[in-house]
């Protein structure tokens, strides 16, 4: 059972793990109150908590990085059904491996860092974007990194994790170069997933570029020293009456 477990990622396997059930909570008591101020006064609660690009970089509404996450459009239920699928069936197996903290701190550093990603992009942008998509890029970058053999079932076909990721990235970049109007969206998928990515690559590529730098640091004070060895031998190699004559 243990080994199916281990090559498989379906519904119902796994359970829900505390960080991604709090976060399925807090989403969708979310969109309630977005329906239910909808219906009320008009979608000022999405105006205020969405990401406005403009709202930040002119008024520094910086909590709308984060907000934004937790809301999504009302008008297409499947926005957050997928986004609450997505984020339990691989998110729950990235908390049980990394633990609640971990999950949680890399799940809002690639919803901010897509978040960060749109307002460089369109700085003075007054269309709000909403929805955890950028994170669950993120979360799903992850899972394939660290299960990249992991069989999904996609459209009813089964596909390991990392052609999954591969294809959800592609899409995505595919889906920003041709989309007029929603282009950026797309692109904070994909920030979402670079952001993962150097999260979890980072401090390797960091680590190879000061290992570069001290090589070629210990090599430059190495043929420094050699230079002043070289002269300084060949001084007291020199005939001593040469050097008085000098």
């Amino acid at each position: 059972m243990s080994r199916y477990r281990s090559s498989f990622s379906g519904f119902g396997i796994g359970g829900w793990t505390p960080a991604v059930k709090t976060l399925i909570i807090v989403c969708v008591v979310a969109f309630f109150l977005q329906i239910f101020d909808r219906m009320t006064a008009g979608p000022s609660f999405t105006y205020k908590f969405g990401l406005t690009p403009y709202s930040v970089t002119h008024n520094f509404y910086l909590w709308q990085l984060v907000t934004y996450i937790f809301l999504h459009d009302t008008s297409n239920l499947l926005h957050i059904l997928f986004n609450m699928l997505g984020l339990w069936m691989f998110g729950s197996e990235l908390e049980r491996v990394w633990g609640t903290r971990q999950f949680t701190k890399f799940f809002f550093i690639c919803g901010i860092g897509a978040g960060v990603l749109m307002v460089l992009l369109s700085p003075n942008s007054t269309v709000p974007t909403i929805g955890a998509s950028g994170a669950i890029y993120g979360v799903l970058l992850a899972f394939g990194l660290l299960f990249p053999n992991r069989i999904i079932i996609f459209y009813f076909f089964p596909i390991p994790a990392k052609w999954f990721v591969v294809i959800m990235g592609g899409l995505a970049f595919f889906s920003s170069l041709s989309s007029s109007g929603g282009g950026v969206a797309h692109v904070a998928h994909l920030g979402g997933m670079l952001c993962g990515l150097v999260y979890l690559r980072g401090g390797r590529l960091f680590s190879g570029l000061r290992y570069r730098y001290n090589s070629w640091h210990r090599n430059r004070l190495r043929r420094r020293f050699d230079i002043y060895y070289n002269e300084r031998r060949r001084d007291d190699d020199e005939p001593k009456w040469r050097r008085w004559r000098n």
